[in-house]
């Protein structure tokens, strides 16, 4: 894929995860588009790990959902079994364990979500490095930032800005220099 189309595809894709946030489909085709805008730009800088490590982060953010819906499912499934056992102290019971399921799937999640803003950083770290473009650092720590504070619930809006710097910079991003070739040098002339 050519750099211009890389850069915009990642450009939108960083768009859509930005605006993700409300309609998690939108947040699922932007990583999709990021990760192959990604790609491409890990090509023309002929350096993988802009692509690996995301594609790492993506990874290590799936895991994280896949459990957390599993601590979920199965703490449900034995709140269900509580409240068919009867009433009074089993019904308490099954509520608490729910909760205590989704207590721990969150900080599960929360967990995962930092290891993956971590390889996030690592990739718009060396996507700053190639590109010239200072906005991929700042949006790899945003991300960094945002995924720690998710905890307290204002890393969701410093996750929003960071996609949209993220998106800026993808759309300012200069395309990586041309090496020239090396013009043959006439020998010194002889005395």
């Amino acid at each position: 894929m050519e750099y211009e189309t890389s850069k915009i595809v990642a450009g939108v894709g960083a768009i859509l995860l930005a605006i993700g946030g409300f309609t998690p489909i939108l947040a699922l085709i932007g990583l999709i588009l990021l990760l192959i805008g990604l790609k491409g730009l890990s090509e023309a800088y002929r350096d993988d790990t802009i692509f690996t490590n995301a594609l790492y982060a993506v990874i290590i953010e799936f895991i994280g959902l896949v459990v957390f819906i599993v601590l979920i499912g199965a703490s449900m499934f034995s709140m269900g079994l509580g409240l068919g056992l009867g009433g009074g102290l089993h019904e308490m019971g099954a509520g608490l364990g729910f909760l205590a399921g989704l207590f721990i799937g969150l900080v599960v999640l929360f967990i995962f979500l930092v290891v993956a803003a971590v390889f996030f950083r690592k990739s718009f770290d060396t996507l700053a490095a190639k590109s010239g473009e200072k906005l991929f650092g700042t949006a790899g720590l945003l991300i960094l930032i945002g995924a720690v504070l998710t905890i307290i619930l204002v890393g969701a809006i410093i996750l929003l800005v960071a996609w949209i710097i993220a998106a800026i910079a993808f759309f300012s991003a200069k395309p990586p220099a041309q090496e020239q070739p090396q013009a043959a040098q006439a020998p010194p002339p002889l005395p």
